[in-house]
């Protein structure tokens, strides 16, 4: 009895996977596989001659080794020899090694200083990824998250077609105000609510969130830090140049018809190519069916959750619970009207009056389900809609208790001690003596004695409070029950406007602006310290931590400088729009080796010396370098890209089908839009 209450239990928070794909899957885990497969193998051999080309253009030794680490690095993402995560660590350490190694590799030096290669792990980016962690995990845990996931089911309905772009345009808008990763980092767990309500995979909505979160910063000037940058390198570029061509700083709204148009591009992308290039992922799992598997697969009743609502012409209308759930054999355990919900402890009860318009949740068998929508002509809903926060598999459940010997409840019926109003559960079964009871067999009327199971739907947190009851034991043990604090949600509040006024109106780094925040919310009991330490991905801040020396590496040694010079010169004597979308693709390739802001600032003055020689607008060039750098979706290397792919088990193929096209799609509409306004 206790396994199986324990699998009830655990159905809402993940859908098992067929007997057959579990079976094949514990087979393929069982057998020895080789490090590298066939592709991986060729692709290696292919690297390596690029490799050793590359070797012998390059202008220095240290370039060479720069070069050939890089290429590791790209081939292990692509390649998926190892994760991600211990791919980037690795590439650290070799670069760590590099000190030791120098006379070997005929270096004069390490390629990254030793004393500066875990400079990562306290950098402002990977700072500021954790506290917007800790902060999404405290306002999640007030439920502010819950309701504003609520709200966009509510508009949005279950579809893709609906959802992303409420999703995708919501973020892309918060993000052009501040730091793309907080702003997908707040709306991590918004998502992960409606994949668990609406039955759509994290992996269909979280992709166009993060990539619209990316898009996001090219709509204001403070929406990504190249942007923010730009106008003191546009400055420091002056100094250098003649008066004639000294170039004029960009206003806050400059780019934001070119960022709209790169927002809107990736929404319609999304929505028109999502079911092409998104990966399936596993399916959502909804609710009624999960929470009906404990009754189905042990005591063989066919029960589900149905939502209704009563029209004012029903006779339904001035009835009691009452009157009706016995003699029609259905269950109504919540409730909604003018926009409140009634659900657990000392809210519906027998003598609940039923009104006009108003919806009720219930739990039935089919056939008796229509019978009652027959008879009292309802509206019955085709999905669980209204009550969907009330329905959701992470807030309630199917569950067994049994009545120990030493219960006050023996010898009381559940009619008699209001069990439903008294404790939040709602009895739809009784097992005694291996015969079980149902709906309809007057089940709230049979005194209890030591020993009944009782099957019942109740909120997790309700079941929370009953395992410290004396009156119950729970056998159902794994549930989800994460204490929420709503009584928490000023001070949530409070601290995350703190936060967020500290990165729009101050000077202080982005790191200690959103630690101001995080730590407010710790202090003011939103989170438990324990609680934040769960709520940072590690693994995120191991891959960026670990990726920042290489980029490093490929800005020290003149590596850098020297793929820009070559592809320069490659397109210097063609038209200006040839070289302009040259630089634009070159920053896109930087971006995704290296930070963002290191992209720009390397190439921000040659792409205004380049504009120049050839009597191009240099401002120009200037902005179309630091939009380009968020031209970063092809491989997990940006902090949105990096915090989005665990939680959506989304793999570097994933991000090169999805990505590659939406690279594309950024560098056509940005030329065009750079074009057309300036």
């Amino acid at each position: 009895m206790s396994n199986g209450s324990e699998q009830a239990a655990q159905a809402p928070v993940s859908a098992p996977a067929s007997a057959p794909q579990a079976v094949e899957e514990k087979a393929t885990a069982a057998k020895p596989r080789a490090f590298l497969n066939r592709k991986q193998l060729i692709a290696a051999a292919l690297f390596t001659l690029f490799g050793l080309y590359l070797a012998s253009v390059v202008p220095s030794v240290e370039v060479a080794w720069v070069s050939g680490i890089l290429l590791l690095t790209v081939y292990l993402f692509a390649f998926e020899v190892v994760g991600v995560d211990v791919a980037a660590a690795t590439v650290m350490v070799l670069l760590g090694l590099t000190t030791l190694l120098a006379p070997v590799m005929g270096l004069e030096k390490g390629l990254v200083d030793n004393r500066h290669l875990f400079d990562g792990f306290a950098s402002n980016a990977v700072i500021s990824i954790i506290a917007v962690m800790i902060i999404g995990a405290g306002l999640d845990k007030t439920g502010i998250m819950s309701k504003v996931a609520a709200f966009i089911l509510k508009v949005g309905g279950t579809t893709e077609t609906r959802i992303i772009p409420i999703i995708s345009g919501t973020v892309g808008f918060i993000s052009s105000f501040m730091q793309n990763v907080g702003a997908a980092a707040l709306f991590l767990p918004v998502v992960s609510r409606i994949s668990a309500r609406s039955g759509l995979p994290m992996s269909r909505l979280l992709m166009p969130m993060g990539f619209c979160a990316i898009l996001g910063g090219t709509v204001t000037m403070v929406g990504s830090s190249p942007l923010i940058l730009l106008n003191d390198l546009i400055l420091t570029s002056n100094k250098a140049l003649p008066e004639a061509q000294q170039m004029d700083t960009w206003g806050l709204f400059s780019v934001t018809p070119i960022g709209i148009a790169l927002v809107a591009t990736g929404i319609i992308y999304f929505v028109l190519a999502g079911r092409f290039v998104l990966p399936a992922g596993s399916k959502g799992t909804k609710s009624k069916d999960d929470a009906m598997a404990y009754f189905r697969n042990t005591y063989g009743l066919d029960y589900e959750l149905f939502e209704v609502e009563v029209p004012e012409a029903s006779e339904l209308v001035g009835k009691q619970l009452d009157d009706i759930e016995h003699q029609d054999k259905v269950r109504v355990i919540a409730s909604a009207s003018g926009g409140s919900m009634k659900v657990g402890p000392g809210t519906i009860a027998r003598d609940t009056g039923i009104g006009a318009g108003i919806v009720l949740g219930i739990i039935a068998s089919p056939k008796h389900l229509l019978e009652f929508v027959e008879k009292y002509k309802l509206d019955l809903h085709s999905s669980i809609e209204v009550l969907g926060e009330v329905f959701s598999p992470t807030k309630s459940g199917v569950a067994e208790v049994v009545i120990p010997p030493s219960s006050n409840l023996i010898g009381k019926s559940a009619r008699d001690v209001w069990m439903r109003k008294t404790y939040g559960i709602a009895m739809v079964a009784l097992h005694r003596d291996g015969n079980t009871l149902r709906e309809g067999d007057s089940i709230r009327d049979v005194p209890l004695q030591g020993g009944d199971a009782l099957v019942v739907h109740t909120q997790w947190d309700a079941l929370a409070r009953l395992q410290k009851d004396r009156n119950f034991v729970v056998v159902t043990t794994e549930f989800p029950h994460e204490e929420s604090r709503p009584h928490k949600v000023m001070y949530a509040g409070v601290f995350f406007a703190i936060a967020l006024g500290l990165v729009l109106f101050s000077d202080l780094r982005l790191s200690v602006a959103l630690l101001t925040g995080a730590m407010g919310m710790i202090l003011a009991g939103v989170l438990k310290i324990e609680e934040a330490y769960t709520a940072v991905s590690w693994k995120t801040v191991f891959l960026l931590a670990s990726l920042i020396p290489l980029g490093l590496a490929v800005e020290t040694s003149g590596t850098a400088k020297w793929i820009a010079e070559q592809t320069l010169s490659v397109v210097g004597t063609m038209p200006i729009w040839v070289i302009q979308a040259a630089v634009a693709v070159l920053a896109t390739f930087f971006t995704l080796v290296m930070s963002n802001v290191g992209a720009t600032v390397l190439l921000v003055p040659l792409a205004v010396n380049i504009a120049i020689g050839a009597g191009a607008n240099p401002a120009v060039f200037a902005l179309t370098v630091a939009l380009a750098t968020s031209n970063s979706f092809l491989i997990p290397t940006h902090q949105v890209n990096a915090l989005i792919m665990g939680p959506a088990g989304y793999r570097v193929p994933d991000f090169m089908r999805a990505g590659g096209i939406m690279t594309i799609l950024f560098l056509v509409v940005l030329m065009v839009m750079i074009n057309l306004v300036y």
